[in-house]
Order: structure tokens, then sequence, then C-alpha cells
């Protein structure tokens, strides 16, 4: 996906976000439900206004510093290498943050029939199953990645740690879809603790690789 097109789905995406709340503006409360906890309750509030705009505006900043981050990045020749796949996650984060967006306008509208937390899990999964491969198809950069001091600092330890990386996000990836069929502290656990224990072990295996590398 060209740079141009990314602009274009995530600048319309976040424009039909803000009109929908514009056009809905008279039939929400004044205090709108922001935020959910695991059970799928309400524990956070927010204004009107903030609710309308705020995901928006979270949503265009995103988009510009994506957009930037090639740019001024020392390695940017090497994001160019896999800019393609960089640039369908950008369309794919923005999408995800606009379909948060209309599952919080539709439950301050009354539509609540549905479990906040299980609406988002398969969006989340998908979400991870493509980082998954976009770390298969990152090369080394200061932006994007698994970036440790060990995996910036050899481009072996880099491959190795994100091909690793790959499998476990895949995993995460259909851990979180699955988690859907569970709901409440099941779900929360099935999400949190594989993508937390990736993360933890992926920083120690690449230190490990590092100390390999290096080893007298």
């Amino acid at each position: 996906m060209s740079t141009r097109i990314t602009l274009t789905i995530s600048l319309i995406l976040i424009l039909a976000a803000s009109l929908a709340g514009l056009l809905l503006w008279d039939r929400l409360p004044d205090l709108v439900a922001s935020h959910w906890n695991e059970h799928n309750q309400v524990d956070g509030y927010m204004s009107k206004f903030w609710g309308v705009f705020l995901m928006p505006l979270v949503t265009i900043g995103m988009l510009a510093l994506f957009l930037v981050i090639p740019s001024i990045d020392p390695l940017k020749a090497n994001i160019a290498q896999f800019r393609e796949a960089f640039n369908l996650f950008i369309a794919l984060i923005i999408a995800f943050m606009v379909y948060i967006h209309a599952l919080t306008l539709a439950w301050n509208l009354g539509f609540q029939d549905f479990e906040m937390g299980r609406a988002m899990l398969p969006a989340m999964g998908l979400l991870f199953l493509f980082i998954g491969y976009l770390l298969r198809k990152a090369k080394r950069n200061w932006f994007i990645g698994i970036r440790t001091p060990w995996t910036l600092s050899s481009d072996r330890v880099w491959d190795q740690t994100h091909r690793l990386g790959s499998i476990l996000f895949l995993a995460c990836g259909l851990l979180t879809i699955a988690s859907g069929f569970f709901g409440g502290s099941i779900a929360f656990w099935l999400l949190l603790a594989p993508l937390l224990g990736s993360v933890v072990f992926l920083v120690a295996y690449s230190y490990v690789l590092y100390r390999r590398e290096t080893r007298p």
C-alpha cells in the first residue's frame, strides 16, 4: 500500500468518525461513558465534547507521528524496505481506533446489548496478527519493532528476535480472538498475560543473543 493511499484512507476514516459524532450530537448524553473495566462495567465518563472529538484528535495525532517517523529515522533506508507493510499497519491501527470510537458512540446511544470488552477482542486479535506479520518484515530501525539496546546494535540479533517475536505475536492474536468466547476476567488474562509475557521474554531473548554474539 502506497503512502498516498494510506493517508487518503486514514483521513476518510477519521473524518467519518468526526462527522458521525457531530450528526449524533443531540442524541448523546451530556456525560459520555468512556471506559469499561474487565467486567464490562462503565467506570469512567467524560464530557460530550471530548467523548465525540477526543478519539479523532488522538487518531490524527497518531497518523501524523506515523507519517513523520520514516523521514526522521537515522535508518530510514531500512524502513523503506518494509514501507508497504508499515503503511498497511498505519491504516489498520487507524481503522481500529475508529472502530473503538464507533463502539463507544453506539453504547452511549443506548445500544448496550453487547459487552464492550468482547466486542473489542476480535479487532485487537487481528491487530496483533498483523503486528506479527509486520515484525517478520521489519528491518533494523529506531522506531518500529522490538527496540532494545541489543537489537539496535546488531542486524543478526534484530532479525532473530523479530522472527521469534513474529511467532509470539501471531499466537497472542489467536489467543485474543479465542478469548472472546470466554469474556470477563478470563478474556482479560488471556489477552494480557501472553502479551506481557511475550514482551518480557523478547527483551531477555535479545540480550542473550547479543551476549552470545559478542562473547570473546
